[in-house]
């Protein structure tokens, strides 16, 4: 079986950044419908040591296009900036990474499978090959801080389920 570094990396990206959006949308409207404030929503956590949902949606840009382009650069760290992000600036973060995503030539993508690259934080360093670096660990943070954001919104009563999570399936064409 043969498969590209592409389709492994910005095609699963692309199809959970959508489910993101879509699911940010729905829980946007229901806060709206309900009277749930927003602001309270982006400062709410699972858990006291946990960051907020505003952290978990950061995490999902920065572990997508921010992991494709710390591959290019071949240094990536822990996301940072988020602190003043609104609900909207969100839903747009994640609207960017995915177009940004969108943009990249497959043969560029594909390019990166074995460049190297580092996670840095601070003295500690990680090496990585491009594609042991996207399977191993941003994938994993990825997921997870989708699945955190999903699940402070149904916390908060948003009416989304795991179709909502997966998003738009990539089938057989017919």
């Amino acid at each position: 079986m043969s498969i590209s570094f592409y389709d492994v990396s910005v095609a699963s990206f692309v199809q959970t950044l959508g489910a993101v959006s879509a699911f940010l949308q729905k829980g946007r409207e229901h806060c709206e419908k309900t009277g749930v404030d927003l602001d309270e929503v982006v400062e709410t956590r699972l858990y006291p040591d946990m960051f907020p949902f505003r952290f978990q949606v950061v995490s999902v840009a920065h572990h997508s296009l921010g992991a494709i382009r710390g591959i290019e650069a071949g240094v990536f760290g822990p996301p940072g900036g988020a602190a003043d992000l609104d609900y909207a600036a969100l839903e747009k973060l994640v609207a960017d990474a995915r177009s940004g995503l969108e943009e990249y030539d497959r043969a560029a993508i594909d390019a990166l499978e074995q460049k190297d690259v580092e996670f840095k934080l601070g003295d500690f360093g990680m090496p990585f090959v491009g594609s042991d670096f996207v399977l191993s660990f941003s994938f994993p943070n990825f997921y997870f801080h989708a699945a955190t954001a999903y699940d402070i919104l149904r916390m908060k009563g948003a009416p989304i389920g795991k179709r909502d999570f997966m998003g738009v399936p990539r089938l057989k064409p017919q």
